[in-house]
């Protein structure tokens, strides 16, 4: 079973926030709903570019997370409305300005690495994805996108 990153996303945003080996067993068992056997590790690297792509942002804390991040479109698969009976995940809330903050560290750290590397196009790339972030939560990039601007 193949999923896109915006797929992943829109099983996340069915639920707020899933961990990871949730998010796995979700897809597991749309994948067993659509008739196809697929074991929860099978989705380990559309869960690791979805991440990769800011389609999801992890949060860290009492557990780790995954929530819809800036960059994401989110569709949900057919069947995804039945994995709120399917799967025993509590209900959590999650802090829009909490999950802006996990996603603007990650811009920075891929920022000093891009910069250090000379990699314009991943710092164009951090530069669009400043923006998406803004947009989606009530953090402010203006001062990393403005060190971007100077380093593109």
């Amino acid at each position: 079973m193949e999923y896109s990153g915006d797929e992943v996303a829109g099983v996340v945003d069915s639920f707020e926030a899933l961990t990871r080996a949730e998010l796995r067993q979700a897809l597991a068992e749309l994948a067993f709903k659509r008739g196809e056997d697929a074991e929860p590790g099978e989705f380990d690297e559309v869960i690791d570019e979805a991440i990769r792509a800011y389609q999801l942002i992890r949060i860290e804390g009492e557990q780790s997370l995954l929530v819809v991040g800036p960059a994401a479109f989110p569709v949900r698969p057919e069947g995804t409305a039945d994995l709120q009976h399917i799967l025993d995940v509590e209900d959590r809330d999650i802090d829009r300005e909490r999950a802006g903050e996990a996603a603007v560290e990650r811009v920075r750290e891929e920022a000093a690495l891009a910069v250090e590397m000379g990699d314009t196009d991943t710092i164009e790339a951090l530069i669009d994805v400043s923006y998406e972030i803004e947009s989606w939560a009530p953090v402010d990039v203006a001062d990393l996108r403005t060190y971007l601007d100077e380093r593109a």
